[in-house]
């Protein structure tokens, strides 16, 4: 497993083995509850990308800030949301993270500075320039880090944040999930350069491209970026190439890659990666592998369980949270 000069131990290893099975086993059940019909609404899974939103969040502390797109399962649950107020939120409950009114596009905790997913192609890019300009204004030591996809970079959005973030020597971490289709178009038929990370540089900021299928890759450029942004060298950009093992949604024929490229992608997959590195050095016994499987699953059920006995939200509260006063009579 390539490290990129990070040294990590045995122990940590596992836990980032651990934490890309607890999303791709959450995953997997929401595809099940959705087809019950238990979660409603949209559904876009993080399948084959764990590694990035598990390799980042080890670079950052509860200080910092989140910002993610609308297939942020994965990076709740690395950043440390309980798996049962996300599925709560996924039921529309109550006790859901956002009240039961976000859904899946819109899991939000204040308390772990995790400011969610946004529907908006871009969207989270201005935000986390706001954030990061209020953070640096109030001389608070903290990172901004923003998670989008390569189909955010034909955006004006990105282009302006990234400006900004230069101008003003904002604290951000930018962080491109390079799926290589966004919703369904190629990028190669979207962007005359492909090279992302390239485009970041023309703006001034330190850029770079890894194996966004390597936690470990993601892990060790995540700790340097963040420690020069601590330092004060400015907004930093990670291009992790990566690929989503399922469609853009629920409602995805795609019919714009074919299945054997899929299964070839597969075979390279984040979780496939990691447990084949650890059982080739000894690093991993299949007791172990079976515990954590074990341990994660029963996490699974408590937290649907949770989600099904939970309450929804009384209708006489419909109204608040809403910019507009109930009608008087």
């Amino acid at each position: 497993m390539s490290s990129n000069k990070l040294h990590v131990s045995r122990e940590h290893l596992h836990f980032l083995l651990k934490q890309m099975i607890r999303i791709r086993r959450f995953e997997e059940r929401c595809v099940t509850l959705y087809s019950e019909e238990k979660i409603r609404g949209f559904l876009h899974l993080y399948n084959g990308e764990e590694a990035i939103s598990v390799g980042v969040m080890q670079a950052l502390n509860s200080q910092d800030a989140v910002l993610a797109t609308y297939r942020e399962h994965g990076h709740a649950l690395a950043r440390g949301v309980p798996m049962n107020d996300i599925m709560a939120e996924m039921f529309g409950k109550q006790t859901g993270c956002s009240g039961g009114r976000g859904g899946s596009m819109h899991l939000f905790d204040i308390s772990r500075r995790f400011f969610g997913g946004n529907a908006i192609v871009a969207g989270a890019l201005p935000l986390a320039v706001g954030l990061a300009l209020a953070d640096k204004m109030q001389q608070r030591p903290v990172v901004t880090c923003c998670f989008f996809g390569e189909g955010a970079v034909a955006e004006g959005e990105f282009h302006e944040s990234l400006n900004l973030a230069k101008l003003w020597q904002l604290p951000i971490l930018f962080i491109c999930e390079n799926n290589r289709y966004a919703m369904g178009n190629a990028l190669e038929l979207e962007e005359s350069n492909q090279n992302i990370y390239l485009k970041a540089a023309n703006y001034g900021l330190a850029s770079q491209v890894v194996d966004g299928m390597n936690v470990v890759d993601v892990e060790a450029a995540s700790q340097l970026a963040c420690t020069a942004i601590r330092n004060g060298a400015g907004p930093h950009f990670i291009e992790c190439q990566t690929y989503r093992f399922r469609g853009h949604s629920m409602f995805d024929t795609q019919l714009y890659r074919s299945s054997s490229e899929i299964d070839e992608w597969k075979k390279m997959g984040p979780i496939i990666q990691l447990t084949h590195w650890l059982k080739s050095n000894h690093q991993i016994e299949a007791e172990e592998l079976q515990a954590m499987e074990q341990a994660v699953d029963r996490e699974i059920d408590a937290a649907v369980a949770d989600a099904e006995n939970a309450a929804v939200e009384p209708l006489e509260g419909l109204l608040t949270h809403v910019y507009a006063e109930a009608p008087h009579e």
